[in-house]
């Protein structure tokens, strides 16, 4: 029998929304090389990969051109797949030994809680062709280990911005997060988007590090500890998130299973 990979949309309750990752769960590690060509071939914006140790699970996580150091939406679509398929009991924690250090993930009903490391961001001199290279003004420009987060005046601006993604490369870092208030009255606190094309990813659906930027980031600005937050791509995705100041910070998503197959070569 060959390797089964599952493929699962996260930070969504319905099929065809939120973000796909795939999701592989090893008997025994494998190559890097091998792990990028089959991220590579599966050709979604990450594919996990996930080995059972004596008190959890190895993760790692790659994009179809690099192996990233943290994905949150891959993640939570690991942990969906380890309690679908028999892998942990429905009431037991999964435990993820990764390159960000260790990360928990728990059922909580319908949604799945992970237990993430905060990223602060600090005041950025923005190059002067990220308007340009956006197609937007912008209010105020930070960065993160992610790269530029960018404060923009409505959520309309958010939604309708087109960026030139072959520009976008050119910028100095990995990605940029774009991001607003949500409009008045809104289910939302705030809406975003996410850009990385320089590892691969034109447009990330749903990004669950990106949130661990910006729930430090909403908390200064809305001075509230719990958020219910959407980022506003083409598929859409919704994301819980909980930050108390401290260095973690808690997302919440709901995760479906649209296929799994099985990988013969």
């Amino acid at each position: 029998m060959g390797q089964i990979i599952t493929q699962v949309d996260a930070f969504t309750d319905k099929p065809f929304a939120g973000n796909p990752a795939a999701v592989c769960v090893l008997p025994a590690p494998k190559d890097t090389g091998w792990m990028q060509q089959v991220a590579q071939e599966m050709n979604l914006s990450e594919t996990a990969f996930l080995v059972k140790q004596d008190d959890g699970f190895n993760l790692r996580w790659f994009t179809p051109t690099v192996e990233v150091p943290l994905c949150g939406h891959a993640t939570l679509a690991s942990a969906h797949v380890l309690w679908s398929q028999g892998h942990l009991a429905s009431d037991e924690v999964a435990r993820f030994h990764t390159k960000s250090g260790l990360l928990i993930a728990k059922r909580q009903n319908e949604w799945i809680e992970l237990d993430f490391p905060a990223n602060h961001s600090q005041v950025a001199t923005a190059p002067p062709e990220l308007s340009t290279v956006l197609g937007v003004n912008y209010q105020a420009v930070y960065e993160n280990s992610l790269g530029y987060l960018v404060e923009v005046s409505t959520e309309d601006v958010v939604r309708q911005m087109q960026p030139n993604f072959q520009l976008l490369k050119t910028l100095p870092v990995h990605g940029v997060i774009v991001t607003s208030k949500a409009h008045p009255g809104s289910e939302y606190d705030f809406v975003s988007r996410f850009f990385a094309p320089a590892i691969g990813v034109d447009e990330d659906p749903v990004t669950g590090s990106a949130h661990c930027c910006l729930a430090p980031f909403w908390r200064d600005r809305l001075g509230k500890n719990t958020f219910l937050a959407y980022q506003a791509s083409h598929r859409g995705g919704v994301v819980k998130l909980y930050y108390d100041g401290g260095d973690r910070v808690l997302l919440s998503g709901q995760a479906v299973t649209i296929l799994q197959g099985e990988l013969l070569s």
